[in-house]
């Protein structure tokens, strides 16, 4: 899929920071960013978690709420949220149900070995759910404010 193509969101509904279950059919209605990360507290998640809560009340301000998805455990996460004061919920997909859904786990090199991990992606759904655009192996530097410039041309 090209990051201009547009089509229809796997549903699901999983548990995220702060005691909330974030299911993608409730949030109808309201644009949505869902960004895909490897690893709590790695450098590269640190700053480009830190960089959507920076932009976070300009994606406010346009009608989107923000959601940060890894395989972490939500005690991780409740952690990494605190660790960074973090305005939005990180979703906890231990059992890949979204990045299956979405596509993003891969074959990574890291350190010469091949593992299995998510590639760094963010998808941005539009007021009827459906995908307007994606980004697939996110580069961090200017990534939130990219994702930001398009949200305002919803």
């Amino acid at each position: 899929m090209s990051a201009s193509d547009t089509s229809s969101t796997p549903d699901f509904s999983l548990p995220a920071t702060g005691g909330t279950t974030v299911a993608l059919a409730a949030l109808r209605g309201s644009k949505v960013v869902l960004y895909f990360y490897p690893k709590d507290s790695t450098p590269g998640c640190t700053n480009e978690t830190a960089d959507f809560r920076d932009h976070y009340a300009a994606f406010r301000a346009a009608g989107c709420e923000v959601f940060g998805i890894s395989r972490d455990s939500l005690k991780s996460h409740e952690n990494f949220k605190a660790k960074l004061a973090l305005p939005f919920e990180l979703i906890s997909d231990p059992d890949e149900v979204a990045c299956s859904a979405f596509g993003v786990i891969k074959m990574k090199n890291m350190y010469g070995k091949t593992v299995r991990g998510i590639e760094r992606s963010t998808f941005v759904l539009d007021a009827d759910g459906a995908i307007g655009r994606e980004w697939r192996a996110v580069k961090v530097p200017g990534h939130a404010q990219e994702v930001l410039d398009f949200v305002t041309t919803l």
